[in-house]
């Protein structure tokens, strides 16, 4: 009997429940609409710094316009106060008659030196040279593809004009404007790779090892050393390939290389360095081709 109890128990029944799948947060894709009615802070400008640039002229005759008045005033005050023209020591209006004279003419001297000195305007130059275009023979085009990157990547972002890459004593890359030869017959001057290790500039980019901007390359006595490069350049950089090369950069505008451009060319000295020195270690000394 108890046996027949036993197989009378219900058993409750329990379905397998499915794993619901797994819920992700939803993200909106933002469009150009959405983007158009952006209402985040503006950023603020400064009116005064506006005004004052449009207004320079103004703003540096200010202090003789102020001079001026405040000389007149105490000349005026002098006269309707009835006060003796000649300055007394033991009088305090004199005194302080003597102390805005000095300052009336201090801001009359302040502005004039405003309007004698005035920033010289920086203009872009037009390189004084031929076009040139020459590359070391016999290295992979892949390198050759890559200097060439390097050039047209310098002359859009940058201003710069002219390009040299000397490495381990060859010339491998010389593109852009050049300086014409002696010979007159329309052929760009040719880096002459020893005389330029030689020089004092070559010298003292290798021994720092780090980047060298001439921002205003008139009025360094060095100009001498680049003499391949336009007459009329305004700016360069002088790059290190690691220990073995160097790369010189002309540019058209004083001071115009700016520090972000002067941390990716250093950048640009670090991959040209490596790839440099997989193919140039083992070639030959060749003569430059023109291509």
């Amino acid at each position: 009997m108890e046996a027949g109890r036993l197989l009378r128990i219900p058993i409750p029944w329990r379905p397998k429940l499915t794993p619901s799948p797994p819920t992700f947060p939803r993200f909106v894709r933002a469009s150009s609409k959405s983007q158009g009615r952006y209402r985040g802070p503006k950023p603020k400008r400064d009116w005064l710094a506006d005004w004052v640039s449009n207004n320079d002229d103004t703003v540096r005759s200010l202090p003789i316009y102020v001079g001026g008045v405040s000389l007149l005033s105490v000349l005026f005050n002098r006269t309707i106060s009835g006060i003796a023209p000649v300055a007394d020591a033991s009088s305090s209006q004199s005194r302080a008659d003597l102390l805005t004279l000095g300052l009336a003419v201090t801001n009359i001297l302040a502005g004039l030196v405003w309007l004698s000195i005035r920033p010289k305007s920086i203009s872009v130059v037009n390189p004084q040279g031929v076009e040139c275009r020459r590359i070391y023979p016999n290295i992979a085009a892949s390198l050759v593809s890559e200097l060439l990157w390097v050039w047209e990547s310098l002359s859009v972002v940058t201003c710069c004009r002219s390009l040299v890459i000397l490495y381990d004593s060859i010339c491998i890359l010389q593109i852009g404007m050049a300086a014409e030869s002696s010979a007159g017959d329309g052929e760009a001057m040719a880096v002459d790779a020893t005389k330029l290790m030689q020089g004092s500039l070559y010298q003292g980019v290798m021994k720092s090892g780090a980047q060298s901007y001439l921002a205003n390359l008139s009025l360094y006595p060095g100009k001498s050393e680049l003499p391949f490069l336009p007459s009329n350049t305004q700016a360069v950089i002088l790059q290190p390939i690691g220990d073995k090369g160097i790369i010189i950069i002309g540019g058209d505008t004083i001071r115009g290389f700016t520090t972000s451009d002067q941390a990716w060319i250093t950048l640009i000295g670090e991959k040209v360095d490596a790839s440099l020195s997989k193919y140039v270690n083992n070639l030959p000394v060749a003569v430059q081709d023109r291509v």
